[in-house]
């Protein structure tokens, strides 16, 4: 385990890169232990409601750019991009996905099943109202955060540099990438994009409110 002040040195270090050095590409290694890191973030219930597609064609990253205009100056100098998928229907309750993962990834036993069967359903109509295919949809983008943290985080410790890309047109970028055979049939929508690689230019320090202004004990 690393220490404390190697941990905040690194979140120090990470910003929003808005520009790479073109020349410099991760090491392979390197890039799939990032990959792992996005692999093993917690997901609600265990189901992972993710893909993670790194996009190394040039002629794709082109024309997502004509898409993406938040990734103008990212998408021609990354090393990699990674788009973030987020299920859709497949979160259902009684979904073919969740019983595949409920036995044959998480291994749970029949009676755990059964007690699941019964809360994950309420979980979506009671406690968070996924009563619409956006919601389900929505609630899948928000554990996708969780690995493209996961995913930054790494990033810096490794010394790698990131940038997080949400500025684009959703239905336009998902049309390109259905196009590409991406979306596997429509189960996955576009969450989040990021891009990686190192900067090419020193960056400014890093501003935030202060501690006390966003911190609340209780």
């Amino acid at each position: 385990m690393i220490d404390t002040a190697t941990l905040l040195e690194a979140f120090n270090f990470r910003h929003a890169c808005k520009r790479f050095d073109p020349a410099r590409r991760i090491p392979d290694a390197q890039f799939r232990a990032l990959l792992e890191c996005a692999r093993l973030s917690p997901s609600s219930f265990g189901f992972e409601p993710w893909r993670f597609v790194v996009v190394q064609d040039p002629a794709l990253r082109e024309k997502l750019r004509a898409v993406v205009w938040g990734a103008q100056g990212q998408f021609p100098t990354a090393s990699h991009v990674v788009l973030i998928l987020a299920r859709r229907d497949d979160m259902l309750p009684g979904s073919d996905y969740t019983e595949h993962m409920m036995r044959d990834v998480l291994g749970m036993p029949e009676e755990a099943i059964a007690r699941r069967h019964i809360f994950y359903p309420g979980f979506h109509s009671e406690d968070f109202r996924l009563d619409s295919p956006r919601a389900v949809f929505d609630w899948s983008c928000h554990q996708a955060y969780i690995a493209l943290a996961n995913l930054m985080t790494g990033a810096a410790l490794l010394g790698i540099d990131s940038c997080p890309i949400e500025g684009f047109h959703r239905e336009n970028a998902e049309t390109v990438l259905r196009e590409a055979g991406l979306l596997e049939g429509g189960h996955f929508g576009l969450a989040v994009m990021a891009a990686f690689g190192y900067r090419a230019s020193p960056q400014p320090d890093k501003r935030r409110q202060p501690f006390d202004d966003v911190v609340r004990w209780a």
